[in-house]
């Protein structure tokens, strides 16, 4: 970032146009092309249950705060205690079919300052690996750019989750550290990768992502041509 100098010689950062705040997320519906996010609700536990649970082995919960529910009923009271809550602002993934395939939250929002981040990203093995996980998480980045006109985006993970950091990376967040023993989950230390997107990216971001997203980059079985990392 350039800087700029005072009356006493001194660098500072550059002049801000607008101080806040920002708006916070309302929770607004963010309608995409192959998929759709609502606001989490109470009626989604089920399919979200029934998603996760073609998942057999339980290692898509290996670096999330919490381990899998083995049955509903636990599913439906940690979701109801944890998604629904107003500090969180939780979104349920929808596929085509209406399916709840995932859920991915606002968190750490900060209208002062402008800041917010992305995190408790789960997706269903019905979602992972196709196009919609792209298009979820670029709806969700334009809503808090382009909608809210924050000037910071951020995530976060476990510094040994290798998938994580390079999701983070092909969606186009920048490695900014690691924050040693910045927690611990599951009785375990945690390391965190900090990654953000800001403001000035997002130009350049969107382009890539609506390339990507058009129709005519997938052939008539929806596969994907160019990959987004060839935009």
């Amino acid at each position: 970032m350039t800087s700029h100098t005072n009356e006493f010689g001194q660098a500072i950062g550059f002049p801000l146009e607008f101080t806040g705040p920002w708006p916070r997320p309302q929770g607004i519906t963010l309608p995409g092309c192959t998929c759709r996010l609502k606001r989490a609700a109470p009626e989604h536990a089920r399919g979200l249950f029934d998603s996760f649970s073609h998942d057999h082995t339980g290692q898509n919960w290996t670096y999330m705060p919490t381990s899998p529910a083995l049955d509903f009923f636990e599913f439906e009271a940690w979701f109801l205690s944890t998604c629904l809550g107003e500090d969180l602002l939780f979104y349920t993934i929808f596929d085509r079919d209406a399916r709840k395939i995932g859920i991915a939250s606002y968190l750490r929002i900060n209208p002062n300052v402008g800041s917010i981040e992305l995190g408790w990203i789960s997706m269903s093995p019905l979602m992972q690996r196709t196009v919609m996980s792209t298009e979820a998480m670029y709806l969700m980045m334009s809503h808090v750019f382009d909608d809210l006109g924050y000037r910071r985006y951020e995530w976060k993970c476990d510094s040994l989750n290798a998938p994580s950091r390079a999701t983070a990376q092909r969606l186009g967040f920048q490695f900014e550290g690691i924050f040693r023993q910045c927690t611990h989950y599951k009785g375990r230390n945690r390391d965190t990768a900090w990654f953000a997107v800001i403001d000035s990216d997002w130009p350049t971001l969107k382009a890539r992502f609506t390339a990507y997203l058009h129709p005519t980059n997938f052939d008539a079985h929806g596969q994907q041509i160019r990959s987004l990392s060839d935009f």
